[in-house]
């Protein structure tokens, strides 16, 4: 059996087919008849197709974050919970022995390490960005978003307080440890500029947390985990939301600004994405007055985030600099862009495109 090639720190699971195909058929008694590896970064992902019918995602967990299995118990009941309310999410096949999750001791070429495994449906669909981005579509996209965090707020497990996560560096909360990453950026003007945006986070937004509502939000709702399908008359609509490895505990207007964020990347005039997004949000969620006030300095923040902790991840693991830093050239013109722009005009734009585009709902 061929051996999986590992990452510097030997955590990171490549399998080969051959071992993907015989976990499969060992623990689901699924027989392999296509299989492509999908993109991932810490964790492994593997397109499956099985004779007997049917498609899946084989998702094995590094071996680091495999220690942790109830976060991946709670990501995996978070799955089930919103397909069970009508959203298009995966959800875990069991294995044969009724088990959604399985340890795994696998040899990645290093001896043996422990993963968790799980076998995921298949959505089909594409990356939206792969699609041409329309108002409708962004619309939709802010709708989802605010559907998946309205639901989440239902959902009941004895270890939820699990998913707090409050040292999470992706969670907008902990946006000041930016700082310690700052010297990634030692000799980029882009310095002064999350320098500038950061103090704007402590002496603007921090203060009005006691004002936002709190909630459980997906995290990453980004070009890659937003699915989308074009309908019979050619326009594309939300198909699925995949990937809930950023499922945290924080405030429902942070998932509005990082999906604002993210879905900058992919439009033309990236200040005209805030509107529709905006928009579809509110007709689920609207925002309150601070939650709203402080919309533009959150979405900054999110830029901060991923161009500093990605240009510092890529510097530890540059085996994936592609994948980590494929969003780094667009966020660094969006981010000074907006920087320039500034708050009040951005703000004007948004909020009017937002008011014209529910006039008409």
């Amino acid at each position: 059996m061929a051996a999986c090639i590992m990452s510097a720190k030997q955590t990171t699971p490549t399998l080969s087919q051959s071992q993907a195909a015989a976990l499969v058929k060992k623990h689901y008694k699924l027989t392999t008849s296509e299989l492509h590896y999908l993109p991932s970064f810490e964790d492994q992902n593997i397109y499956i197709a099985v004779v007997e019918g049917g498609e899946y995602v084989l998702k094995i967990i590094n071996s680091e974050d495999s220690k942790d299995p109830i976060l991946f118990e709670l990501q995996t009941y978070a799955m089930n919970f919103l397909h069970e309310n009508g959203l298009p999410t995966q959800t875990a096949l069991k294995t044969t022995t009724g088990e959604v999750m399985i340890l795994e001791d696998i040899d990645c070429g290093h001896g043996l390490q422990k993963y968790l495994v799980r076998l995921l449906t298949y959505l089909p669909g594409s990356p939206i960005s792969k699609a041409p981005i329309s108002p409708q579509l962004l619309y939709e996209v802010g709708q989802t978003a605010a559907r998946v965090d309205n639901i989440l707020r239902q959902m009941e497990h004895p270890q939820l307080s699990k998913l707090q996560r409050d040292n999470f560096k992706w969670s907008l909360s902990n946006v000041p440890i930016l700082e310690k990453y700052l010297h990634v950026l030692d000799g980029d003007p882009l310095k002064e500029v999350v320098g500038s945006v950061l103090h704007q986070y402590k002496t603007t937004v921090a203060h009005k947390y006691p004002s936002f509502r709190k909630c459980l939000l997906h995290g990453d709702l980004n070009d890659l985990n937003v699915l989308v399908q074009a309908n019979e008359g050619k326009d594309y609509t939300v198909a699925g939301i995949i990937d809930f490895g950023d499922i945290h505990f924080g405030y429902y207007v942070y998932e509005l600004a990082i999906t604002i964020m993210y879905m900058m990347h992919l439009h033309h005039n990236p200040i005209d994405v805030g509107g529709p997004v905006l928009a579809g949000w509110e007709s689920v969620l609207p925002l309150n007055a601070a939650e709203r006030d402080c919309l533009f300095w959150l979405v900054l923040s999110r830029f901060c985030q991923q161009l500093v902790l990605c240009l510092y991840i890529s510097k530890q693991h540059p085996e994936n600099e592609e994948y980590l830093m494929r969003l780094s050239k667009s966020g660094t013109g969006i981010l000074h862009k907006l920087n320039n722009i500034g708050k009040k005009q951005v703000e004007k734009v948004w909020f009017q495109t937002a008011a014209q585009f529910n006039d008409r709902k």
